[in-house]
């Protein structure tokens, strides 16, 4: 298939980022975004995702996370669909389950062309660690849109937050890492009967 990577830059007057990933990667991801803890996320979507990801971010952080949080979903789904080319030979779904103790979540991908982003997440506090867990859904709405995917993701169970957007990220980097994966009875072939995605 080729190297599978993407680079792209956003540089708006609200932020400037630089992603970078590598899906035949081994799970390294360098990350300075300027926000703890959606770093310590998409520390676990490189990880469980064994996608080589970097990302810089300078971003209006004075005014708010939302426009740095968001910018990074949307320059990170132009990443990931520069690097999956004409998506021949994919395997196009992929689903995870994960759990964290008490927490639990699934996510489901289809890099169908079609944006569609379904997302239950009640989380049990609205911040975490200052972080305004209602941005995770400005990440992946900007993911989305971006790498024109449907995506479902789901909490199952939690009573920890932190637990619950762990799980949430951890089975979005499962899910990824399934439907990105080389299937070897398609090589060559677009997964759609349609003929593109």
């Amino acid at each position: 298939m080729g190297k599978r990577k993407g680079t792209v830059l956003r540089d708006t007057l609200e932020t400037k980022i630089s992603v970078s990933v590598d899906l035949d990667g081994s799970g390294n991801a360098q990350l300075d975004i300027g926000i703890p803890f959606l770093e310590h996320m998409l520390q676990q979507v490189a990880r469980h995702g064994l996608l080589d990801l970097t990302i810089e971010a300078k971003g209006d952080l004075e005014v708010d996370a939302h426009h740095t949080v968001e910018d990074v979903g949307i320059t990170l789904g132009q990443a990931m669909l520069e690097a999956l080319g004409d998506k021949k030979g994919i395997t196009r779904y992929g689903h995870a389950y994960v759990p964290l103790d008490e927490g639990l979540s699934r996510v489901v991908i289809d890099f169908s062309g079609r944006p569609g982003l379904f997302y239950d997440v009640p989380f049990v506090r609205p911040l975490v660690a200052g972080f305004d867990v209602d941005l995770f859904h400005e990440f992946f709405r900007g993911f989305v849109n971006h790498a024109r995917v449907t995506l479902h993701v789901d909490n199952l169970k939690g009573n920890n937050a932190h637990h619950q957007a762990e799980t949430v990220f951890k089975a979005f980097g499962r899910a990824l890492r399934m439907a990105v994966a080389a299937d070897a009875r398609m090589a060559g072939v677009t997964p759609s009967t349609k003929g593109t995605l």
